[in-house]
């Protein structure tokens, strides 16, 4: 019986912050944000100063966030063909995305199969900006804007995209940028007013809010896609439906924490690679996917060569060890990863990511030694009964 555990999968979902928490209390007895009475009025503040919390994480205007359910709804509203420019429509006629991105980038949202491209990645994660670069030389504008999509940190690796220098490749070429920046957001800076991207996708959940809600930003709004969800007139008609207002509100507490949060990244890269240093100690043959690229301070993707991921996850939890085999979103498949498969690695038996957060301490970090010592064991076992 495991009298603790420790929690090591805060790429999953991280903990819900005591911040988000009382702001959530306060709101789930708000009125509607949409009534002009002094009720509603107090609720429209609250999504108001949440809007104004999320921009500043990504130091974007507040007008320029339109919250959603969550980022795979903000994905689905931004990929798709059909944008509006004021009372003119505009056409993406191609969607290009990377191979190691998440599925639900990777879905290709509203575009049809036939429009969408894949870039591939290094050895190390990294999309192949030559390849891309070949990619947006070869659209034909005629059949409309070419729209690339692809990650800023990835959900598995950590491994950080080169998002500058993929900036300047869609800019030269006419093209609009998407980045998928849940992974991203609070643990590296991002700076919309920059250039960064055109359109941000964020995740609440991931940075210590709620679930079920998320935001796209916008670098201006002259340009916006066609609504998913259409009906009222909420998020000035760009997702419609009254707004999940404890959401939005925790959603704003985490960001403006994330924000004040980002200085300890340098603490929280001190424990992965502490995690790091025990694996090696370990497991000397460990594969270590991502880590000669730039990544998450929190995040480590390793393979234990001779056991699946899967059936060496199962060990740590019941150790008391809480860490995921891959991408929460895709836990329940057998094999390799599609991010592994992108790297090259498609006869990898899977691998194991740990991701920690600012509050991940030294009794948790010991946990995950004990219980990868235990993992380590039984495989010497075996091979010594083999």
């Amino acid at each position: 019986m495991v009298a603790t555990r420790a929690y090591l999968d805060y790429n999953a979902s991280a903990p819900l912050i005591a911040e988000a928490r009382a702001v959530m209390v306060v709101a789930l007895d708000a009125a509607n944000p949409s009534s002009v009475h002094s009720e509603g009025r107090a609720a429209r503040r609250l999504i108001e100063d949440a809007r104004r919390d999320v921009a500043g994480l990504v130091n974007a205007r507040p007008e320029h966030v339109v919250f959603t359910s969550g980022a795979t709804e903000a994905a689905s509203t931004l990929l798709t063909p059909d944008w509006q420019m004021g009372r003119g429509a505009v056409r993406m006629g191609h969607l290009y995305v990377c191979e190691a991105d998440h599925p639900c980038i990777l879905g290709g949202g509203r575009f049809p199969a036939a429009q969408v491209t894949r870039i591939g990645v290094d050895q190390n994660g990294i999309a192949d900006l030559e390849a891309l670069t070949r990619a947006l030389a070869a659209h034909d504008k005629a059949g409309g804007l070419p729209l690339v999509a692809i990650h800023a940190a990835n959900n598995e690796t950590g491994v950080i995209q080169p998002i500058g220098r993929i900036a300047e490749i869609v800019k030269a070429a006419g093209g609009v940028l998407v980045v998928d920046a849940v992974q991203a957001a609070g643990r590296i800076p991002i700076d919309m007013s920059a250039g960064y991207a055109d359109y941000l996708i964020l995740s609440s959940h991931k940075i210590g809010g709620p679930k079920g809600v998320g935001a796209i930003v916008a670098q201006s709004d002259l340009m916006m896609p066609k609504p998913l969800v259409n009906g009222g007139g909420q998020e000035k008609g760009h997702r419609a439906g009254t707004e999940n207002l404890p959401g939005i509100a925790g959603f704003g507490a985490a960001a403006r924490a994330a924000l004040a949060g980002l200085d300890e990244m340098e603490q929280v890269a001190r424990r992965r690679d502490g995690i790091e240093a025990i694996v090696k100690e370990l497991v000397p043959d460990a594969d270590i996917f991502g880590a000669a690229a730039p990544r998450l301070a929190n995040t480590t993707f390793f393979a234990i060569p001779g056991i699946k991921a899967e059936t060496a996850q199962i060990a740590f939890d019941l150790a008391g060890v809480a860490l995921s085999a891959g991408s929460a979103c895709s836990s329940g498949k057998v094999g390799p990863s599609q991010v592994l498969k992108a790297m090259g690695h498609a006869d990898s038996l899977g691998a194991l990511r740990v991701s920690i957060g600012r509050a991940t301490g030294g009794e948790e970090i010991e946990a995950f030694r004990k219980a990868l010592a235990g993992v380590v064991a039984r495989r010497a076992g075996k091979e010594k009964a083999a």
